[in-house]
């Protein structure tokens, strides 16, 4: 089976909630604690596996969404996350390895951007992940689904 191959195309960060999103280039990702300046950087062991949200920009397009209104940390394109199971390795750029924990369940907060939007984003919302190997990645970089 071939590697399965797709590509980043948002990075962005959460300062707070309910707070825009901010772009970064290039996004610094650390081992064991998530995304440098993301209000969810944390060594603490209960929040590992929420230190990234990834998306793919096909479902955001399906829905008619801009990049990061949903607040996904990064937005990808070519790769099926949804089908990816826990524990999956998913390489981005040259040395970054995030571990995927689980798919990210729609809040109600999805609602306050559009009404009927958590019903809409169920089963397409993302994946979280926890950060393996740290680096930076920049728009442009490959997403792989590790072996």
């Amino acid at each position: 089976m071939g590697e399965s191959q797709g590509e980043v195309v948002g990075l962005r960060v959460k300062l707070g909630r309910r707070q825009p999103m901010r772009q970064v280039a290039p996004m610094v990702f650390v081992a064991g604690n998530g995304i440098e300046g993301d209000m969810h950087f944390s060594d603490k062991p209960h929040q590992q596996g929420y230190q990234v949200l990834l998306m793919q920009e096909e479902n955001l397009d399906a829905l008619g969404l801009d990049h990061g209104v949903v607040r996904e940390n990064v937005t990808t394109t070519g790769i099926d996350l949804q089908s990816l199971s826990p524990d999956t390795r998913l390489g981005l750029g040259e040395d970054v390895v995030l571990r995927i924990s689980k798919e990210c369940v729609p809040c109600g907060l999805m609602d306050d951007i559009r009404s009927g939007l958590q019903g809409e984003l169920m089963g397409r919302r993302g994946m979280l992940a926890a950060v393996e190997e740290g680096g930076k990645v920049s728009v442009g970089d490959a997403v792989r689904v590790l072996g």
